[in-house]
């Protein structure tokens, strides 16, 4: 069955590659900015290395969320794991909102009032350029699998990463995305510093990395949320998946169509069909049940469930 996502295997399999990138990259980067803030005593490296310390945080628990998700469904659980996915990535971005945002914009504000520091501004320029280096690589992974995956189904590459089921790819593109435009607000706020001699502007970039890892993480926090509560497709899927069983050879007509993602490129489908021939009633339940096991074949359909369609209602086109 067409989607406009890839197939759930092939996308995992990236967004595995990307989180394990990412972790490599900001673990290394948190120490660095560690070991930089407590020599320089910069406000604005101090809120680097939060940023970096929950980035790592949030890598392992995307971690988490590729493996939990990626369960075969069972008795316990028709619809599969997938939602375990948006849990831990919830999880994750309020780790971002908590240990990132929340600490710099707390250190931020208390350096306006504290004493001036004479930072090492060479420490920190080297610390930024290689951090700008590494955050880089680990976006252009995320970038080049968002691109892709768009190009597949027609999108928009931002579009895309804003409305996909896969929040591992969503997280990972964001975050990087974020880390890049605050080392740049971080490195202003430092050379601000050094031009004027105001430990102010410092504290002002800290402040400042804060609060765009705040809307980060209220967005990601949100779209997570929005998935755990069934989350509904596209009109553009949803013709796609009324076209594809009315192709199927026993369905003749369909009357309802409920569709909604129980994980990344997972769905779950319930339809009221009207299946070809005129067979008793008994039979037409086996062959309900033989259709929704061939529906189900397709990776995609996590679980389907098909009623009779009542003769008096109209038929669903694409």
């Amino acid at each position: 069955m067409p989607t406009i996502e890839t197939p759930a295997e092939r996308e995992s399999s990236e967004s595995l590659l990307t989180v394990v990138i990412a972790l490599l990259a900001n673990g290394l980067l948190a120490a660095a900015k560690s070991f930089a803030a407590a020599v320089t005593g910069s406000a604005s490296m101090v809120a680097e290395a939060a940023h970096s310390w929950a980035d790592t945080g949030n890598e392992v628990f995307l971690l988490v969320a590729e493996r939990q998700g990626n369960r075969p469904r069972d008795a316990d659980h028709p619809r599969g794991y997938g939602r375990a996915t948006y849990t831990w990535s919830l999880v994750a971005a309020f780790g971002l909102f908590s240990a990132g945002a929340v600490v710099s914009v707390w250190h931020g504000l208390t350096e306006l009032a504290g004493e001036e520091a004479d930072p090492s501004y060479t420490v920190n320029y080297v610390v930024l350029g290689i951090a700008f280096v590494l955050e880089g690589i680990s976006f252009a992974q995320a970038t080049r699998q968002v691109h892709g995956a768009a190009r597949r189904v027609g999108l928009h590459p931002l579009r895309y990463v804003s409305r996909t089921s896969n929040p591992t790819l969503r997280a990972v593109f964001f975050e990087d995305f974020a880390a890049l435009l605050g080392i740049l607000l971080a490195g202003g706020g430092i050379a601000l510093h050094q031009l004027t001699g105001e430990a102010v502007f410092d504290a002002i970039g800290s402040i400042a990395v804060g609060v765009l890892l705040g809307f980060v993480a209220v967005f990601l926090m949100r779209r997570n949320m929005e998935y755990l509560l069934g989350e509904g497709i596209s009109p553009r899927l949803r013709s796609e998946v009324i076209t594809e069983l009315l192709a199927h050879p026993q369905i003749e007509r369909i009357t309802y169509l409920h569709v909604e993602y129980v994980g990344p490129q997972r769905l779950f489908v319930v339809a009221a069909v009207d299946l070809t021939g005129d067979d008793r009633e008994g039979h037409l339940a086996v062959r309900l049940r033989e259709v929704e096991a061939e529906i189900e074949r397709n990776p995609t359909i996590e679980d389907a469930i098909l009623t009779l369609a009542p003769p008096d209602e109209p038929a669903l086109t694409p």
